[in-house]
């Protein structure tokens, strides 16, 4: 019985190792691809958040970092994503009797342009846009405002890492 356990496990151990360009987040890169990098989104939305464009590049190079085992260089890439923060825009979305809104929306959208170097015809331009919904009584500042950017952000990038690597 210790034999079946022990080929058991050598044929779950070499199945893994030989499936070496499909990882458990999903994202399948090619062996030859190795480097990654990230260059500025330049916040061109009407509404300039400061520090926006600088929060969004760490958090996209930080999901790609935790998900694959590509090293970040800050030039020449395998891979290279780069575009705009096209969007960052407040709004009501329901009303209470007295005209105030009871309820408002974080809106944040990003026009991404991703190149992959080893292979040219993975090449993609998309946008994404996600919101983030608060009591229309708050105002967007402090905590909330940091957890509204985080929800935005995890949302956002990890759209971006499906789209780009995972191909969903």
């Amino acid at each position: 019985m210790k034999i079946v356990k022990y080929i058991f496990l050598l044929v779950i151990t070499l199945t893994i190792v030989n499936c070496g360009i499909y990882s458990f987040t999903g994202a399948s890169i090619s062996p030859d691809v190795k480097t990654f990098q990230v260059n500025r989104f330049e916040n061109t939305s009407l509404l300039i958040e400061p520090g926006l464009e600088r929060d969004f590049k760490l958090a996209l190079e930080d999901l790609i970092q935790n998900q694959t085992n590509l090293g970040l260089v800050p030039s020449n890439g395998d891979l290279v994503y780069e575009g705009e923060i096209t969007n960052y825009r407040i709004s009501p979305t329901t009303a209470t009797s007295q005209n105030t809104a009871a309820q408002n929306r974080l809106t944040i959208g990003v026009k991404v342009r991703f190149f992959n170097r080893k292979k040219e015809e993975d090449d993609l331009e998309q946008s994404f846009s996600f919101f983030y919904d608060y009591p229309g009584s708050s105002q967007l500042v402090g905590s909330q405002k940091t957890t509204a950017h985080e929800e935005i952000f995890e949302r956002l990038t990890q759209d971006i890492f499906n789209a780009t690597l995972a191909k969903w």
